[in-house]
């Protein structure tokens, strides 16, 4: 049976209309609508725009309403960078790093990335869903409604179909849509790296065997790489994503965190949906990416949680015309939060991006990192009911109280899937 719901009472709706991904001043343009409604049947939106416009609709006779009582409604967040299977955390590097041990020291000694594997290899498949379980509430309680996963803690065949699996029997269990990449390519496992080019055999061991069983069994849509000091080379990256995109995998790219390698230079070449981090770039990167159809994505809760002091330079990417993203980065050791809100204030303090232009970034332009702009990241006729709501009056102040989730109710594709007790 059809199901119709009128929401109204937004004092502020951004509606963000359009898919094709903003770039450069168009980067801040909202679409905002004082006292703005919505109408959504089956989970699809029928009209978005001033409450008068909105209500004229024949089908409002017979729909549910929905008063959001002055509050601010967007699109739900799509946070289109996360690492949400994994095993623990890794708090026990906190204090070393406090201490003044850097990330890439840490890692040498078998910290880092090689503790998460060693980690997510003795966990069960039951222990790693209820953890990412959990970890989807909390994306829900922030406003975000879609969000991209990855493997990669596992660097061998058992444990990345472990948990790649795992995200396949999560994306049916529960509300949240779930965008799996598979990224074999994280680093070298420590099995490899005693082993004589053990990196290059290892890159061989993804191209030949496990891409393509990972796309005959369709338990991904990305290819990602590690392209960085320490990580994976632009020649062995380029392999890796190769063979992905010969298995219909559309490549992304870890790129330029670190030191500068070329690995941006290298997505745009693969025509890869995103490149991300991106804090070592320069400016021949900013003016190819600018250029391309590929997203520039920030993550600037990894650069926070390491103290590090050099952020990716957002006000130069947006100026050349690149299209800016942005995302948490959730991850067990570099940027453990799921707060897209958290991930906006840091984006407008530390990178300087405006309120306005850190909400697009997370919402149309990151649902096209994903290629879902055709459906989520902007409220308007023909897409997905996703919403998220803030108890405030303006939106400025989603990224202005930085730390605190004023998220009042969250929806996806019509549905509640978080609200307030004030509002269940």
């Amino acid at each position: 049976m059809s199901q119709t719901l009128l929401i109204t009472g937004a004092a502020q709706l951004l509606t963000l209309g359009g898919s094709a991904p903003r770039r450069g001043k168009a980067l801040g343009n909202l679409g905002l609508v004082k006292d703005g409604a919505l109408l959504v049947r089956d989970g699809v939106i029928l009209a978005a725009g001033p409450r008068a416009k909105v209500e004229a609709h024949p089908e409002v006779r017979s729909a549910e309403k929905l008063d959001l009582g002055g509050r601010v409604a967007l699109p739900g967040f799509v946070d289109s960078h996360t690492h949400l299977i994994h095993a623990a955390s890794r708090a026990e590097e906190y204090d070393l790093r406090i201490a003044g041990a850097s990330y890439e020291e840490i890692a040498r000694k078998g910290g880092g990335i090689l503790n998460s594997v060693k980690k997510l290899r003795a966990a069960t498949a039951e222990s790693l869903k209820a953890r990412a379980r959990a970890a989807l509430a909390k994306f829900a309680e922030h406003g975000t409604t879609t969000v991209e996963a990855k493997s990669g803690y596992g660097l061998d065949a058992a444990s990345e179909l472990k948990i790649l699996a795992v995200q396949q029997e999560l994306k049916s269990e529960q509300s949240l849509e779930i965008v799996s990449t598979f990224l074999g390519a994280h680093v070298v496992p420590a099995e490899y790296r005693k082993k004589p080019k053990g990196a290059d055999a290892y890159v061989e061991l993804l191209a030949q065997q496990l891409i393509p069983e990972v796309a005959r069994r369709g338990l991904a849509e990305y290819c990602d790489v590690f392209c960085d000091r320490g990580a994976f080379s632009v020649q062995q990256a380029r392999r890796v994503l190769a063979a992905g995109r010969a298995c219909g995998l559309v490549p992304r790219v870890h790129a330029e965190q670190l030191a500068r390698t070329g690995a941006t230079q290298l997505a745009v070449e693969m025509h890869a949906a995103s490149c991300d981090h991106l804090e070592k770039i320069n400016r021949a990167d900013m003016r190819a990416l600018a250029k391309s159809q590929t997203a520039a994505t920030l993550l600037p809760g990894c650069c926070f949680h390491l103290g590090l002091p050099r952020y990716a330079p957002a006000r130069e990417l947006i100026a050349a015309g690149a299209i800016v993203a942005l995302a948490t980065d959730y991850n067990p050791g570099t940027s453990p939060t799921l707060s897209m809100p958290m991930a906006l204030s840091l984006a407008c303090t530390q990178m300087r991006m405006t309120p306005a232009e850190a909400i697009a970034a997370a919402t149309i332009n990151a649902a096209y990192a994903l290629g879902r702009q055709k459906r989520v990241g902007s409220l308007e006729a023909g897409k997905q009911a996703d919403v998220a709501v803030f108890d405030l009056d303006d939106y400025r102040e989603i990224p202005y109280y930085f730390g605190v989730n004023h998220c009042w109710m969250t929806m996806k594709r019509g549905r509640v899937v978080w609200g307030k007790e004030s509002f269940q």
